[in-house]
């Protein structure tokens, strides 16, 4: 079987959000879609590793809140990357909570969801919830971010709670021979993101042309925060 036929489909990338008692949690999906129309239902994929699973089963209540293209990769790897077990992913960020008490995000979003959980599927690794949508607003009329633009323009990776493979796990021909040791691609080794010199970093400052060696010191992940030292060569 090959993997990457998965990478054909269509999806978007949204924060799904749910509570429980007072705590509320969000993070990175890339499996949302309408169901029917009336009543309309959405349908929504979680692994069973994750908080947010945890609290939508609790509280039989999610949000969805759409990410635009001009989302930025460390909103995405802080939503994705990072555990609400942890830290409270949305003490930084600017939000509201819906009229089902789960988190709405109002930064990065073109618009969101609430539904009520009336069907929940289990699929082995995940759970998918189908709930009836309750509310919904539209922010603005940017163009939302595919799966597809996350990886292609973006050059985000996947977490891997996520339901597709992650791209670093699908292997690719790499070969020696010919190396511009000054434009190779490195690594992270938390998160799969591939700096890769001819494109550079200009979300961070950094021109296209950039070899890692001459990265700032304090230049991180741009999708999960860490430092260079977390980084390896591909070659």
């Amino acid at each position: 079987m090959d993997p990457k036929i998965f990478f054909k489909l269509s999806y978007g990338l949204y924060v799904v959000g749910s509570h429980k008692d007072d705590a509320i949690n969000g993070q990175i999906a890339n499996t949302v879609f309408q169901i029917t129309n009336e009543p309309a239902t959405i349908a929504v994929s979680l692994n069973k590793n994750n908080l947010t699973n945890e609290f939508v089963s609790a509280s039989k209540v999610f949000s969805v809140s759409i990410l635009p293209k001009s989302a930025p990769l460390d909103l995405i790897g802080h939503f994705g990357f990072k555990s609400g077990r942890d830290i409270d992913k949305f003490q930084s960020k600017s939000f509201k909570k819906g009229v089902n008490g789960s988190p709405v995000l109002l930064e990065h979003s073109t618009g969101f969801l609430e539904a009520e959980v009336i069907s929940s599927l289990d699929v082995g690794t995940h759970t998918v919830f189908i709930g009836k949508v309750i509310n919904s607003e539209v922010f603005n009329d940017e163009e939302p971010m595919t799966y597809a633009y996350y990886h292609q323009i973006k050059r985000g990776v996947t977490p891997p709670s996520a339901p597709l493979p992650t791209p670093a796990l699908v292997k690719e021909e790499k070969t020696l021979k010919g190396v511009n040791i000054e434009m190779q691609k490195f690594k992270c080794t938390v998160c799969g993101y591939i700096y890769d010199p001819a494109k550079g970093d200009p979300d961070s400052g950094i021109a296209p042309g950039t070899a890692f060696n001459d990265l700032p010191d304090n230049w991180v992940c741009p999708v999960c925060g860490v430092g260079k030292d977390q980084f390896e060569s591909l070659s």
